[in-house]
């Protein structure tokens, strides 16, 4: 065991005498902790909303089975090979396997807290990430085999884009990358795992036609899991400064607004082609906000956040028609607002990054982006985008292709399976007493194509004044009748 002490100011003294820890910064930092936490079952609740009731139990399940795989990855080796201060320029190696000796040493992401504390902290990120990405399995895929989908996604994409991201021996890190909170290690690399998990896996059944023409089944879960995002994201940017400084305050003010922005946003782009004031893109404009200031959170001043959150509402609304276009099923539009949205916060970060920001904690010292006129910053930033998209979706699809080849590993289900709901087929237990099916079993001669629905953002088309009318009349209708 450690043998700590304190000095007069209440301040923990590491047992080398040498290394004073703040318990304030340490207190916000675990509490940070718990803030993240919470997101991940808020992306499950997020997830679920969106998806039909028959599926709407498993990805609940698939955030509290994230947790548990990655808190014993992250113990097994993955802050090692994330965090090891002996490290290569892209992965560390196995220095604190089991968390042996991680204990009351300064950390590699601060020597304001001890590696421990950032240990558990740095776990939260770790989990939420495969949880982002394995929503791209939504309605067709096999439970047990993203078990071990998880693990090693966290061990070959996740933990080597953490390294050279912000351990102090990466290669972007030492190039002079700016990513406070993880723009590339959390949203590019689950976005972009989820695109190849989409194409992995193909189209659901009745893709293209009225069957999978559906509204999210549940907007009131939709508004849970954002409001837990929400809330966790505070802890997510505000707690990555590792102490209870100005720059976390900063990151907290820029996190709210730019997630302000970006659901105003897609919600007024949404509202020009309906006519209505949708929820749910309010949502996803809130979270594609959140997405695009969470590398820059340290960095940017609160003027810039509202350009982030207003670019990230427009340019991530819009990258969902890239899923008509190329036509992939990407049910959740997880690599729109993510990867995307990871791939606008990083540009954006290069371009109004100041070092009067960063320093507000006394401590940091950049040059700075193009804001403070240095325009090599952004070439930084695109290397380090363009790098973890690559990545990941290169070493994604090659887990995904060697598992198809292991016996019992192979994660797309039958169209059973499909049919009945992976609920059902899969775990034997639902989210609602009544779940309907009748309409699946239609035959495949009477589906109506050309639908184009089923899915968070449907296809970018106007309604027509005559359509609006009709709805309308069907509404005023309805309202005479009650």
């Amino acid at each position: 065991m450690v043998n700590i002490t304190y000095d007069a100011s209440g301040d923990l003294i590491s047992s080398n005498g040498v290394n004073v820890y703040n318990m304030g910064d340490i207190a916000w930092t675990l509490a940070s902790t718990a803030l993240v936490w919470i997101m991940i079952p808020g992306v499950g609740f997020f997830y679920s909303g969106l998806l039909r009731r028959k599926n709407a139990l498993n990805m609940i399940y698939l955030s509290m089975m994230t947790v548990a795989m990655v808190s014993f990855q992250w113990f097994f080796w993955g802050y090692s090979l994330a965090f090891s201060d002996t490290a290569s320029p892209f992965i560390g190696d196995l220095k604190y396997f089991g968390l042996r000796n991680v204990l009351d040493q300064p950390s590699v992401g601060s020597a304001k807290v001890p590696a421990l504390v950032f240990c558990v902290f740095q776990l939260m990120f770790a989990a939420i990430t495969p949880m982002i990405a394995i929503g791209a399995v939504a309605e067709r895929s096999r439970l047990g085999p993203l078990l071990a989908f998880v693990f090693a996604w966290s061990t070959l994409v996740y933990d080597p884009i953490a390294c050279w991201t912000w351990n102090t021996k990466g290669w972007s890190f030492v190039l002079g990358g700016l990513d406070f909170a993880g723009g590339t290690p959390v949203h590019i690399s689950s976005g972009t795992a989820a695109l190849a998990i989409s194409l992995y896996l193909g189209k659901r059944r009745g893709y293209g036609t009225e069957r999978l023409a559906y509204k999210p089944h549940n907007t009131t879960y939709v508004i849970l899991g954002t409001v837990f995002l929400w809330f966790g994201w505070f802890g997510f940017n505000g707690g990555s400064a590792l102490s209870a400084n100005l720059r976390a305050t900063q990151a907290c003010i820029v996190t709210n607004l730019a997630a302000s922005v970006g659901g105003l946003t897609w919600m007024f782009w949404d509202y020009r082609l309906e006519r209505k004031w949708s929820v749910v893109g309010f949502c996803s404009g809130a979270i594609s906000g959140l997405v695009a200031i969470t590398p820059g959170s340290g960095y940017v001043g609160s003027p810039a956040a509202v350009l982030f959150g207003f670019m990230a509402g427009t340019v991530c609304n819009f990258a969902t028609q890239l899923k008509f276009i190329f036509k992939f099923d990407d049910t959740l539009d997880i690599f729109a607002s993510h990867a995307i949205g990871g791939i606008v916060g990083n540009v954006l970060t290069g371009l109004f990054a100041q070092a009067s920001v960063a320093g507000a904690d006394g401590i940091t010292v950049i040059l700075g982006g193009w804001l403070d006129h240095n325009y090599r910053q952004l070439g930084i930033q695109l290397a380090d985008s363009v790098s973890g998209l690559a990545y990941s979706f290169v070493m994604t699809t090659i887990i995904l292709w060697i598992m198809h080849f292991i016996p019992g590993l192979r994660l797309r289900c039958d169209e059973e399976t499909e049919i009945l709901g992976v609920d059902d087929a899969e775990m034997g237990e639902f989210a609602y007493d009544y779940v309907g099916i009748e309409s699946e079993l239609m035959p495949r001669s009477e589906y109506n194509l050309g639908a184009s629905a089923g899915n968070r953002e449907p296809r970018h088309t106007a309604a027509t004044t005559s359509q609006i009318s009709e709805q309308e009349k069907d509404a005023k209708q309805l309202a005479g009748e009650a």
